[in-house]
């Protein structure tokens, strides 16, 4: 699989890696064997880049995946993870304190003495403007508990005030064809910059996998059920922030666009890959199908102009006017 150089960490990764939110929680259960299975299944694939962070199931994704590192430490793995979550998301828990501990705490999860890369995740606004935090990451790295750090980011403008940080090695947003606004001023200046681009949330939630209809019924414990509508984190985390029934109706459009011998999540994935200032897209897998078919959609050949225009004007016709103003 094609390996490009996550922005300011130096370190190459995979254009598709392995985001482990649903191992960890919030999609409903997934059993340790499992887990474990799409691990592997992904990096037979090529997979070199997990994607965790230390609220997913409390930690039981870290560790995990920390199982898993030490069952195959010669599968070369470059392990993001994130904090912050774990507290009141005020401006005055992102302190160098706080950050230690979490740290301490993934790295015992994960089983490493210094984590590859850590997130914010999704902190208040405020927090990207600080110096305080910013002065605290650097020295988190000057103690080797961290070798890079990053953000993970809900708004295009909190990117660009990060991508303008001088220590931040890569910025987290939601990229797919139901939200296109990085495309036009974040993708370029983390280019510019030197910043990695970790596209997440790239189906929408599952939407852009053409596999849901309105008499879908998610579980209880699937974020799709109980965050449709923000009521437990930002709205835009889940289905891309898009109404269910709307997005319904432009992935089914979208799948129409699907050449044969691939599917609609594939090319979903494949046109976010080929957008220039991306380095790596990080889909969910809850089995070893999904996390196969996934990676397979690295090799597929880019997709032609004409796809490209027609995800551009799906997106403004039918997404824009709901999304565009508020991420």
């Amino acid at each position: 699989m094609e390996q490009r150089v996550l922005g300011r960490t130096g370190r190459k990764v995979s254009v598709v890696g392995l985001g482990t939110w649903q191992l960890g929680a919030d999609w409903g259960e997934v059993r340790e064997e499992d887990a474990l299975a799409v691990l592997d299944a992904a990096v037979a694939e090529g997979v070199t880049l997990f994607d965790t962070a230390d609220v997913y199931g409390d930690g039981r994704s870290e560790q995990l995946i920390g199982r898993y590192l030490r069952e195959r430490p010669d599968a070369g793995i470059f392990v993001a993870t994130k904090m912050g979550r774990r507290v009141a998301q005020v401006p005055e828990n992102y302190v160098l304190d706080n950050f230690r501990a979490w740290n301490d705490r993934s790295r015992a999860n994960l089983g490493v003495d210094t984590l590859d890369l850590v997130q914010l995740h999704c902190p208040p606004t405020a927090v990207y403007s600080s110096d305080a935090v910013f002065d605290a990451l650097d020295t988190l790295v000057e103690e080797q508990r961290i070798a890079a750090y990053a953000v993970s980011v809900e708004t295009c403008e909190e990117a660009l005030t990060a991508i303008a940080r001088p220590g931040v090695a890569s910025v987290q947003i939601i990229l797919n064809a139901l939200r296109l606004k990085p495309l036009e001023q974040v993708l370029p200046a983390a280019a510019e910059a030197g910043v990695g681009i970790i596209a997440r949330v790239p189906l929408a939630s599952g939407l852009l996998s053409g596999r849901y209809t309105k008499d879908t019924v998610f579980p209880a414990d699937d974020h799709r059920t109980y965050n449709r509508h923000g009521e437990a984190f930002d709205q835009g985390e889940t289905f891309s922030g898009v109404d269910y029934a709307t997005g319904l109706e432009a992935a089914a459009e979208f799948a129409a666009l699907t050449p044969e011998g691939a599917t609609p999540a594939q090319i979903a994935l494949r046109w976010i890959i080929q957008q220039p200032g991306v380095t790596t897209v990080i889909p969910g897998a809850r089995s070893v199908e999904q996390a196969r078919a996934n990676a397979e959609a690295a090799a597929l050949p880019p997709l032609p102009q004409s796809t490209l225009d027609a995800v551009r004007d799906l997106y403004d016709r039918s997404i824009r006017a709901q999304v565009h103003h508020r991420w």
